[in-house]
């Protein structure tokens, strides 16, 4: 028996940490049970509303469902909330740093547990390049409404469409009724690249959000929306809502008809992603058996509710084929005229700058900033997690002297962020956020399962209602939701568009290698280290949070 208490030898890719080992990883004291289902819910709602809603829902309406983009959003948010119970009980069970990668550690064994890392890196780093692509369109849009676009980003054209320089990703999709084409643009998207870098550099010095300012941030984001939905209503015109389920003319499975709303639901899955904080608070809930499952389900629920007004409202106010925008909010917005809010700005366009429009852009930018940084920081605590455990270089955990955070792993994903958010259309971003978000979703579900059957006699404060087969159902949809991903890929290469189906293959491919190259030879695990014992943290959670790295070599 090794230091850690794991067996050594067998086969290293199924080994696996003690649930013991993984909860002497947490905390050593009781957090305050303080959480009630208000408070969770809230927490949901907040975390949830992102860039989702402000950034792909053009997106999917203009290429895949059209105005049924509102069943889209409940399929979506039904898969979420069977993959959401299931993050519930093994956050009552577990409640240590790493999240989802340290529970496929504890059940299925290392490889898994890579597998699940490496696909936190489309749920987390890739998707702060999608949001980094939102956060550009929002901000090419307001300094438009300020007569500054033109002049800083002067319009280009390229195969099939037009876009501002500078702000323009190098491949961009270009979407029509017969399908999809990926043109390079001449271009690439250095503002997202400046917001990444930007954020990254605050993650680097340390700054953090408190809970004061995070409430405020999620206050204007509801704001924003419900001011959207209010004041677009009385500009519907409901002739943009027909066809309500534009028909398929490209025989391409989800391109619009019946399959555009589960492939549209596949890509909005990346909306509903936040749903994660409610489940890790679930130590912190009074009663996590009746608490937790209130403030998941009630989250999505409320939220799904937002979702399809917000569609609704953008589809009845442009035409669906108009919002392929990384700002459809924006696009929106300016389609209503608002001439009642218009007030004199002789700096502005025309002389005029409508006060409702720049408010709701500024709200959105606000709420995409929040999103980046805590992507990001999401992102480096998990590659955090995985150094001190072998799996990837030690650089990733090695802490700043003065800031006390991790440095040189945040600048290096900073930098790969910002190339993809720089390089790669929202589409296909939005498409690889949601693929392996779906993916690592239903790892999450086969790990309630095993512990299920392997030890049912372990203490959880959350159990799944109904057991193993709301497990099996999560498992399925979120199965199926990648699949609803994946297979556009192949239709796209088939076509004589591989771009997708390439970039998903080499990201493959590179994870693999990693893993083979350093991970298998490093694993602490395997070679008997007890991480918890190079550290005078009390737990690897607290380290993660303060920044301290006391590893010794």
């Amino acid at each position: 028996m090794s230091a850690n208490g794991v067996k050594p030898g067998g086969n290293q890719l199924f080994l696996k940490k003690s649930v013991a080992q993984i909860q002497k990883e947490a905390a050593k004291s009781e957090l305050k049970r303080s959480l009630g289902p208000i408070n969770l819910m809230s927490l949901g709602i907040g975390a949830i509303i992102g860039a989702g809603i402000f950034v792909l829902t053009g997106q999917v309406a203009a290429a895949n469902a059209g105005p049924a983009i509102m069943l889209s959003f409940i399929v979506a948010g039904v898969a979420c909330g069977l993959a959401g119970l299931c993050y519930a009980e093994l956050a009552s069970t577990m409640p240590v740093s790493g999240s989802a990668y340290t529970y496929a550690y504890g059940t299925l064994g290392e490889v898994f547990a890579w597998i699940m890392g490496w696909l936190l890196v489309l749920e987390y780093g890739v998707a702060a390049s999608t949001v980094a692509v939102g956060w550009s369109g929002y901000v090419v849009s307001i300094l438009k409404d300020f007569g500054l676009s033109e002049t800083l980003f002067p319009m280009i054209q390229y195969a099939g469409g037009e876009g501002p320089s500078w702000a323009t990703p190098l491949v961009n999709a270009v979407v029509s009724e017969t399908g999809s084409t990926f043109p390079l643009t001449g271009t690439f998207n250095l503002v997202a690249a400046v917001g990444i870098a930007a954020v990254c550099g605050l993650l680097v010095l340390g700054v953090s959000e408190s809970a004061r300012i995070n409430n405020i941030i999620v206050l204007i984001k509801i704001v924003v929306l419900l001011t959207f939905i209010a004041v677009g209503i009385g500009y519907v015109n409901p002739a943009n809502w027909v066809p309500f389920i534009p028909e398929n003319t490209s025989g391409n499975f989800g391109e619009f008809g019946a399959t555009g709303i589960l492939r549209g639901a596949s890509i909005i899955f990346f909306a509903y992603v936040g749903f994660e904080a409610v489940s890790t608070a679930a130590a912190e809930a009074k009663n996590p058996s009746k608490d937790v499952p209130v403030g998941i389900l009630g989250a999505l629920f409320v939220c799904t509710l937002i979702y399809m007004a917000v569609a609704a409202v953008m589809t009845g106010v442009v035409p669906y084929l108009e919002l392929a925008s990384p700002a459809p909010v924006a696009v929106a917005i300016d389609r209503m005229g608002l001439e009642w809010a218009n007030v004199p700005l002789a700096s502005a366009a025309g002389g005029q700058l409508n006060l409702i429009s720049f408010l709701i852009k500024i709200g959105a930018i606000t709420g995409l900033t929040s999103v980046m940084l805590v992507l990001c920081y999401g992102q480096t605590r998990i590659f955090y997690t995985m150094a001190r455990d072998g799996l990837l270089p030690r650089a990733f955990a090695v802490i700043h002297p003065k800031f006390r955070t991790p440095w040189i792993g945040t600048i290096l994903l900073g930098i790969l962020i910002a190339i993809a958010a720089s390089f790669l259309p929202i589409s296909i971003l939005g498409d690889l956020v949601s693929l392996g978000t779906a993916v690592a979703f239903s790892i999450v579900c086969l790990s309630v399962i095993f512990l299920r059957i392997k030890h049912p006699e372990m203490e959880r404060p959350f159990k799944v209602p109904g057991g193993v087969w709301t497990a099996g159902a999560g498992i399925f949809a979120c199965l199926a939701l990648a699949g609803f991903n994946f297979w556009p890929m192949i239709q796209h290469a088939m076509n004589g568009n591989p771009l997708p189906l390439t970039i998903l293959g080499i990201y493959a491919v590179v994870g693999a290698i990693i893993y083979a190259a350093y991970g298998f030879a490093n694993s602490k695990l395997a070679k008997g280290i007890d991480i918890t014992e190079e550290t005078t943290m009390s737990s690897p959670a607290e380290a993660m949070g303060s920044g301290v790295d006391n590893q010794k070599d």
